[in-house]
């Protein structure tokens, strides 16, 4: 009876660690007046969640994509330099932003090298993205998930980004944490209230989805701009692919959308509360 006891105890204080499933009190398709801030490792990192963010601008909320690095690496094009590729991956990320909507000065790249964001410093890195939580205090954050109650594999930029974007929300809500921001810059700590964790492979740990059938184009539209990693410009670039082949990357966009109870969607673990809890 005692070891009875003692393991209806253990299993009960193992579900309360774990703590309720959440889910937004109000539908992320009906959120309205909020600030959502992306934070990504390159440009056309956010195109896992392009439906979800041109609902959400076309909503009145204010969208900022933060991307840590220039994305001057992901090519095969023995021509292109990293500082082309740089230029380039700027340009198709402001053209795929503008497909959903958002304008181009709500896009902030942070400069870092593409593959080597592991090896920065990651105190100046989770400072620079606490610098701007704190100019743009949003209500939502939007990255890589960091993984819930184990740290989740991500190729190595992703999961660099994912760990510093929540090292830099825990770090923004302390005034004792680079204060000089506080006391030199004028800005304020700043807690983050909300998440939305997406992730381009295994999503077990997803509790939102966000039905983005009228934003099915826009999100196609806005992937067809990124050439030089999809389609026929990773190998041999050129800005201006045939009809034929950006109908091609067009194609591929639309069969990747993910279908749930007959709808199209985009997933999400959503977290809400203070950033210590939000990987349990």
């Amino acid at each position: 009876m005692k070891g009875f006891l003692w393991l209806l105890l253990v299993l009960s204080t193992s579900v309360l660690a774990q703590g309720p499933e959440q889910a937004p009190d109000v539908p992320v398709e009906k959120w309205a007046g909020k600030t959502i801030m992306l934070i990504g490792a390159h440009a056309d990192d956010d195109a896992l969640s392009h439906g979800t963010l041109a609902l959400l601008q076309a909503h009145g909320n204010q969208i900022y994509v933060v991307t840590l690095t220039t994305g001057n690496v992901g090519t095969q094009d023995p021509n292109l330099s990293r500082t082309q590729l740089a230029d380039i991956r700027r340009r198709e990320e402001l053209a795929a932003l503008s497909e959903l909507g958002i304008p181009a000065d709500h896009y902030i790249n942070l400069g870092y090298d593409d593959g080597l964001l592991e090896f920065e410093d990651r105190k100046a890195v989770v400072e620079n993205l606490v610098r701007w939580i704190r100019k743009l205090r949003p209500t939502v954050l939007m990255s890589w998930d960091p993984g819930k109650n184990y740290q989740r594999w991500h190729k190595s930029d992703h999961r660099a980004a994912s760990y510093l974007a929540a090292d830099a929300a825990r770090a923004a809500m302390w005034r004792l944490l680079f204060e000089g921001q506080i006391t030199q810059e004028g800005l304020k700590e700043y807690m983050i209230p909300e998440y939305l964790f997406y992730n381009d492979y295994d999503h077990d740990d997803e509790n939102t989805w966000v039905d983005i059938s009228e934003f099915v184009d826009k999100k196609v539209n806005a992937f067809a701009h990124y050439v030089s990693q999809y389609g026929p410009g990773w190998k041999n670039y050129k800005a201006n692919p045939s009809d034929t082949e950006l109908k091609q990357m067009k194609d591929d966009a639309r069969s990747h959308v993910r279908m749930k109870d007959s709808k199209p969607v985009e997933g999400f673990r959503y977290y809400k509360g203070l950033p210590d809890g939000l990987g349990k």
